[in-house]
């Protein structure tokens, strides 16, 4: 039974409000660490090298225990794996404020992104499972996509104001009150845990295929910055080894970590080969406007994260297209014209960018790009959630969540490689054309979810 149907309307949406803000939580730690990087490097020690740890330790842990966070919601309950990972977030946070030197900040930012790791899952399936499956379900995660997508925008915002006004402890601390009023909404307003799957816990299919998913994304992170080296050969090799051994044990395993049956559901499969090149190609374009506002614009960081207060308001613009598009024509159609909509913003982004134009020149690309975002984000995960049974769910937005981070760590390696050796423009063009990847697994999908 949902909650929509149990409980008043009110309560419903103050359910959604909590989840959505579970969300911004993790995806605001992807961006505020941004601009307090140089003062990071400057006060603990930092090598030039080793300060690219501080983004790389979160990104690595929350892509390599993704698909361990959403089992455990499904076997152990979502709210106690949203209570978890919220407390061992703020736990992470505090050390991180606290930490003076190179090692115990990477720790913090490990633990960060493992308890983030337990978070977004938790999240995604509390509202594949709370609200029924069609409008209700659709519109829930507009609001889901639109609190994930403002807390990228907020950070690189947020992180400006808060390391200029109280130095660069005060984007660990920010985390404190956010979490404590996240679990204070998650013990008042989520039903306690009932079981939700049955069968043993699958240790050796948890053991292959985490350790297979963060050694992948740390070779792919670790190949967009150093190169082909010892170190990501080595890693390559582990991941590859660790991944074929996860899906033997899961084509064996009694309470398989994945069901490989889960691939059967056209909506989920499909879904995820929508997601890796959006994630891949389309996502990592905020990454490159980062670099043009301040690089070739010459913007502060402050100017900076203002000016993604625009694409903010065009990306919320298009996850409501979103949810009316799902409503009216479907998941797949919507899929199409937000990817449509994202290679045609590229090629405007990249067009401009070679003529070094400035942000009013920009203005149509950010404005068409940040449609596609908003449309494509939640449908694609609308689209990995249908016809999954309310048990799986967890499974499903791990699996679904595990694809996303491993498509931005594969974009990010390939598109800064590009831009290094052939510029900017070049990289956004790559993206429009992986983006339109995306389209022949869009047309995979059902022609109209019932």
């Amino acid at each position: 039974m949902t909650v929509t149907q149990s409980r008043p309307g009110r309560l419903a949406g103050l359910t959604l409000a909590l989840l959505a803000f579970a969300n911004l939580i993790t995806s605001l730690d992807f961006t505020i660490i941004y601009v307090a990087l140089p003062h990071i490097g400057q006060d603990a020690g930092f090598t030039a090298h080793g300060l690219q740890w501080v983004v790389s330790a979160y990104a690595v842990f929350y892509g390599g225990f993704l698909l361990l966070g959403g089992r455990l919601a499904d076997l152990l309950g979502r709210r106690r794996t949203l209570n978890a990972g919220l407390i061992l977030f703020g736990a992470a946070s505090v050390l991180g404020g606290l930490a003076s030197s190179p090692a115990p900040l990477i720790v913090a930012r490990v633990l960060q992104g493992i308890g983030a790791a337990l978070v977004f899952p938790a999240t995604l399936s509390l509202v594949n499972t709370v609200f029924a499956e069609g409008r209700q379900r659709n519109r829930a995660l507009m609001w889901w996509a639109l609190a994930g997508a403002g807390g990228l925008s907020l950070g690189a915002l947020l992180g400006g104001l808060l390391t200029h006004a109280f130095g660069w402890q005060a984007v660990f601390w920010v985390n404190l009150p956010l979490v404590g009023a996240a679990l204070i909404g998650a013990f008042t307003l989520l039903d306690a845990d009932r079981p939700q799957a049955r069968g043993a816990f699958d240790i050796p299919g948890a053991i292959t295929g985490t350790a297979g998913a963060t050694l992948l994304v740390f070779a792919i992170a670790q190949a967009g910055e150093a190169g082909l080296t010892t170190t990501v050969a080595v890693a390559g090799v582990l991941a590859v080894l660790s991944l074929a051994g996860f899906v033997a044990i899961e084509a064996r395993s009694r309470s398989p970590l994945m069901p490989l049956r889960l691939l059967a559901n056209r909506n989920l499969s499909a879904g995820i080969l929508v997601i890796v090149p959006f994630g891949a190609a389309m996502n990592t374009v905020m990454f490159f406007l980062t670099l043009y506002f301040q690089d070739v614009l010459a913007y502060t960081a402050l100017q900076a994260g203002l000016a993604f207060l625009v694409m903010s308001l065009v990306i919320a613009a298009g996850d409501f297209c979103s949810e009316r598009l799902m409503h009216r024509f479907g998941t797949r159609t919507t899929l199409i014209v937000g990817l449509l909509a994202g290679v045609a913003g590229n090629v405007l982004l990249a067009a401009s960018m070679g003529a070094q134009a400035g942000f009013v020149a920009l203005l149509p690309g950010v404005v068409v790009y940040g449609l596609g975002m908003g449309i494509v984000f939640p449908a694609m995960f609308a689209a990995t959630g249908t016809g999954v049974a309310d048990h799986e769910q967890g499974t499903a937005s791990g699996m679904a969540s595990t694809a996303f981070q491993v498509g931005i760590a594969t974009g990010l390696a390939v598109l800064v490689a590009i831009s290094a050796a052939w510029g900017m423009p070049a990289a956004v063009y790559v993206a429009a054309a992986g983006t339109a990847l995306g389209l022949f697994a869009a047309v995979a999908l059902p022609s109209r979810t019932p």
